[in-house]
């Protein structure tokens, strides 16, 4: 996947007549000497690690060693539950980005995807896909990889890194990946992901990384929620036809670009944003 764009991508899956996943797995075929068949059970692991780690954020009494998270997700899928919210595809990825994010700040095993401080995104959207439109686990491994070749493009052209571009090269990543997926899943075209993960990115552009008192749970956990619905949102306009302005290569540059630009102090140094407001102070004296 080195070198590549999203547009050769596009491109290829054009050229081939196959969707962006075909493409980016046979580039990993090529690399690393593994068949397809290989490939797909290596990522179908992934998926059930992803699965799992949604089942175990549900634990009402899960709780991280600073005790800013955990329980939150029982909370939430309580609130549905009992009708106080309405139940919904949208509440409930709500409540799966939570789980996960909520299971990695209480140290539980996840995917980092492309982060762990954004790991909640890509299972909340993947695994809502499945209940709502009754994908198999196949299509959904699948669509993994073509999040896999969107993040590699993305790290090499931007960063993926809180410390290196803020929360948009972390959770803003995932949520872009996540929307390229998402389409693919419901039968979009290579140009339409290309565009939904345009469009995800644009939304989250300029998100800092501000983590209070340098723990990833506040803000991070709910950034994930804002995220996944974010996902959705783009791959929706996409899918309707709706197209990005800016092309998604160009579109990673300037959140690269933009990244580059951040003061040190908003990129998980936690001396900027909401981590140095009198509460978020008042927290990190606690847990010192």
């Amino acid at each position: 996947m080195k070198n590549f764009s999203v547009e050769m991508l596009v491109q290829e899956a054009n050229n081939q007549r196959k969707s962006i996943s075909e493409i980016v797995m046979e580039q990993e075929s090529a690399d690393s000497g593994k068949t397809h068949e290989e490939l797909l059970q290596r990522m179908l692991k992934s998926l059930n690690v992803m699965e799992e780690a949604i089942k175990e954020g549900m634990n009402p009494n899960l709780r991280s060693a600073s005790g800013l998270s955990g329980g939150n997700t029982f909370k939430l899928s309580q609130a549905i539950e009992q009708g106080t919210i309405k139940s919904n595809m949208f509440s409930k990825a709500m409540v799966r980005a939570l789980a996960v994010s909520e299971l990695n700040a209480c140290m539980g095993r996840i995917v980092a995807a492309p982060t762990a401080g954004s790991a909640g995104i890509l299972p909340a959207v993947l695994f809502t896909a499945k209940e709502e439109y009754d994908v198999s686990d196949e299509i959904l491994a699948k669509a993994l990889f073509t999040a896999g070749g969107i993040g590699i493009i993305i790290a090499e052209q931007a960063s993926i890194s809180g410390a290196e571009g803020g929360c948009q090269a972390e959770c803003g990543s995932a949520t872009g990946m996540a929307a390229a997926a998402l389409v693919e899943i419901l039968g979009g075209t290579p140009e339409m992901s290309a565009h939904a993960c345009a469009i995800a990115l644009k939304n989250a552009m300029g998100l800092v990384c501000d983590p209070v008192a340098g723990l990833v749970e506040v803000p991070c956990v709910k950034r994930n929620v804002s995220g996944t619905v974010n996902a959705f949102a783009a791959a929706n306009l996409a899918l309707a036809g709706i197209k990005s302005a800016i092309p998604v290569d160009e579109v990673i540059k300037a959140m690269g670009t933009v990244g580059r630009q951040m003061p040190r102090e908003l990129k998980e140094t936690a001396e900027g944003g909401i981590a140095i407001t009198p509460t978020a102070k008042k927290i990190q004296s606690c847990q010192s």
